[in-house]
């Protein structure tokens, strides 16, 4: 079984970082990844029609022993999606959980489980935590939709488990701003603004921030916010101040004089007051940042606020921006769900940090090659009970990989004679229901 030229062509460029034996190895791999039910290495190997032909342990020394730079692929992937992007790059920051079991996995630990945890109560599981940069990409087939492809992974080792694996401990936002820094240096002539939750909102990377790149976080309602400090007056002794006059919190700018707009945000168009001003957060004195209140008037949704040191935008564009982080969570939720990111058993320190985002990987390239060349070749089902889908989701782009796939193999079959028309119709009918 082999994926459809058009889409190896996609894996070309990553062949730079690997020896031959070992790229031969990963296309095979990515092979086994897009056809099988369940994706460990050696359903991969079975669905790739791989058995027998090459010894299954060099498959898993593909991910615990190759020379080959996960970083690398990311930032290959990056480059590749350029002329989809504008002329500020949008990222989205945010990590995951992958539920494991077993102790002598490497980096497993308990760690936040946020789709069983409710409001009152917090759920932990055992598990690796990944942190995860992606690229928000707005593509021409599905204008209404952002997309995030991930690039940069790192995993997250809670204490006892750094303790285990006899490394220093870091934190999920020293991780997450080490990977802005590979990427904003990589791209140091562009402009990034990357998205992220509160978690990775705080003074650990809002201070350490690559100077290309602006941050729109939440911040909370009671925050201290202060105007910037008067100029120091020649002659002046003393250390000079770093706050000027404080100013209102978010929830006071809210009891003040706010204005009402109507928002298109996450499918919904609401009814909302707004307040903004230009100030800077008490642990951050030295941004300027745009400050904004949000008040919903319809669609039940409670008081926020946000922030963006972006300070020249607008009130619309902060919430607008920090809207497109919802694309990371539908990544996490279609990675796990129909590319099977929980499910491979490396037990190594690299079999466990390269095999899981390899998924990740996969779910951009097929994106991707949908955007280039995949879409002409998707064809709506017709479903009259189901009149509200707008365009296809990742679940439609991987089936019509498979499909495309299959298609040429049963196109390169040799049949010939009567009847061969008819049976290679009737084997492009099948392969199309069973992908």
């Amino acid at each position: 079984m082999t994926l459809v030229p058009s889409f190896t062509a996609w894996l070309q460029p990553m062949a730079l970082w690997m020896t031959e034996p070992s790229f031969m190895t990963f296309r095979m791999l990515l092979t086994g990844w897009v056809f099988a039910g369940r994706r460990t290495v050696t359903g991969m190997i079975q669905a790739a029609g791989m058995v027998g032909q090459k010894h299954h342990s060099a498959f898993h020394r593909f991910f615990a022993e190759a020379p080959w730079s996960l970083d690398r692929l990311g930032l290959t992937l990056f480059d590749l999606l350029m002329p989809w992007l504008e002329k500020t790059i949008c990222l989205a920051l945010d990590d995951t959980l992958a539920r494991k079991c077993g102790r002598k996995t490497f980096g497993v630990g308990m760690h936040h489980d946020p789709l069983l945890s409710s409001r009152k109560t917090a759920v932990m599981n055992w598990g690796h935590s990944w942190v995860i940069l992606g690229v928000l990409v707005q593509f021409p087939f599905r204008g209404d939709r952002w997309f995030c492809l991930p690039v940069l992974f790192r995993l997250y080792l809670n204490k006892d488990a750094a303790v285990r694996a006899r490394r220093v401990y870091r934190t999920r936002p020293e991780l997450a701003v080490e990977m802005l820094r590979i990427l904003c240096e990589h791209g140091r002539l562009r402009r990034f603004h990357v998205v992220a939750d509160s978690a990775y909102g705080g003074r650990s990377v809002l201070q350490q921030l690559p100077v290309n790149c602006d941050l729109t976080s939440r911040l909370h309602l009671d925050a201290r916010l202060y105007d910037p400090p008067p100029e120091r007056k020649p002659g002046t002794n003393g250390r000079p101040r770093q706050r000027g006059p404080r100013l209102p919190t978010p929830r006071q700018m809210l009891a003040g004089r706010c204005r009402q707009a109507t928002l298109q945000l996450y499918g919904r168009r609401d009814r909302v007051r707004l307040a903004d001003q230009a100030a800077r957060w008490h642990c951050a004195a030295q941004r300027s940042l745009r400050i904004v209140a949000v008040e919903p008037l319809s669609g039940g949704r409670p008081v926020q606020a946000f922030y963006s040191t972006d300070h020249a935008a607008t009130a619309e564009q902060v919430l607008g921006s920090y809207a497109h982080r919802w694309a990371i969570e539908q990544t996490f939720q279609e990675a796990k769900s129909h590319l099977g990111f929980e499910q491979p058993q490396g037990w190594t320190r690299r079999a466990v940090e390269r095999t899981a985002p390899t998924a990740m990987l996969l779910y951009g390239l097929v994106i991707a090659w949908f955007a280039d060349v995949g879409h002409r070749s998707w064809k709506a089902p017709e479903r009259p009970w189901y009149r509200s889908k707008r365009g296809p989701a990742f679940v439609d782009m991987l089936v019509t990989l498979r499909r495309e796939s299959l298609r040429k193999e049963v196109s390169h079959t040799g049949l010939a004679g009567p009847g061969s028309r008819k049976l290679r119709q009737t084997l492009l009918r099948v392969t199309a229901l069973a992908a």
